[in-house]
């Protein structure tokens, strides 16, 4: 593993990768928090597609979009709640992210955890893009948010920075491995709830989120090290990012055929044949990969039906025609299924 330099930036998370999938493991993070604080997982779950049987499926992958959903409805619940986004990121645990984690836990110092962490972000549950800079023997970790819906983006930051101090306490009990935080949103009512995160009093209004840790922290020894057991685990996480990648793949390949002519959708024969795969075997991939052939139909015709609903004015019945359905009943049922609402009231909501 090549370790960058004094002064060069280490691999950054980057563009965030949508059609990964993740762990549900994170949402049932959320729905526990969520009851914890009076809200029921019905109302956490809305319009996300996710029941409460699947929540109670520890293998199940979701997308980020899901994900990113029950965050929405959880900020939209809990508008009075302070700090609610540290509170969340406290829950997450280095045993929750399973090879990922084992691999950061082994590394020997914290400079090769970064190398690791950073490189298979896309395996933990962070929407916040994380870049590390060295310069003279101090790490500069910078935070950005900027693509995060603005909805949802102070809890999703206090949240992503709140789990990352956890995995650096459960490495490393007793650090204080921060000489000054700085956060480029204004001062909270709650912002003494960071000091206990941070180990120091955080900054306010600053130009970025921003992270300095203290001289020659990088280069600690770390109490678990391992360097090859660690080498191991990154080994088995560049492979389950590959077995990720090519998986979507597929997904991907089916969205778009079905986009193709989403008026008179293919079904999965269909497809299957143009992939030279039985429909068998089609079915079998996609589940490995944590979805379905009508998940992903209802999924393209849950986008474009939203698409239509708001930047045409097209009425019930034309939209139904368009997305292949007989008559405006079976869509407007469909609809209800997907989202919780009637296209009618969806629409009349966004256009106000």
């Amino acid at each position: 593993m090549t370790i960058p330099q004094t002064g060069t930036p280490m691999p950054s998370h980057g563009e965030l990768p949508r059609s990964i999938t993740r762990s549900i493991v994170s949402v049932q993070l959320l729905v526990r928090l969520a009851a914890d604080h009076g809200l029921d997982a019905e109302d956490c779950l809305a319009s996300t597609g996710l029941t409460a049987a699947d929540i109670a499926a520890p293998h199940r992958d979701i997308t980020p979009e899901q994900e990113l959903r029950v965050i929405g409805n959880l900020v939209a619940a809990l508008p009075d709640v302070p700090a609610l986004g540290l509170e969340a990121g406290a829950r997450y645990h280095l045993g929750i992210y399973g090879v990922w984690g084992f691999a950061l836990a082994t590394s020997p110092t914290p400079r090769a955890l970064a190398a690791i962490a950073l490189r298979y972000l896309d395996l933990s549950f962070a929407f916040v893009r994380f870049d590390l800079a060295v310069h003279d023997a101090t790490g500069l970790l910078t935070l950005d948010d900027a693509h995060v819906p603005a909805a949802v983006r102070r809890f999703v930051l206090e949240r992503d920075f709140a789990a990352m101090a956890n995995a650096i306490t459960e490495i490393m009990p007793g650090a204080r491995p921060f000489q000054r935080v700085d956060f480029a949103m204004p001062q909270p009512a709650y912002a003494r709830a960071f000091e206990p995160i941070c180990g120091v009093r955080p900054c306010f209004d600053q130009p970025r989120h921003r992270v300095v840790f203290q001289p020659g922290f990088l280069d600690t020894p770390l109490p678990r090290g391992d360097a090859l057991i660690a080498r191991a685990c990154e080994d088995h996480c560049r492979r389950l990012m590959q077995r990720k990648q090519a998986r979507q793949g597929l997904s991907m390949q089916v969205r778009d055929r079905l986009l193709r002519s989403p008026h008179r959708m293919p079904d999965c024969t269909a497809i299957a044949g143009e992939l030279h795969l039985s429909p068998r075997t089609l079915r079998r991939k996609l589940m490995e990969e944590g979805t379905s052939f009508r998940s992903l139909s209802d999924e393209v015709r849950r986008a474009l039906a939203e698409e239509l609903l708001t930047t045409a004015q097209l009425k019930l019945d034309e939209v139904a025609s368009r997305l292949g359905y007989s008559d405006a009943a079976s869509f407007i049922h469909a609809f209800k299924r997907w989202t919780g609402e009637s296209p009618a009231s969806y629409r009349q909501a966004r256009w106000r």
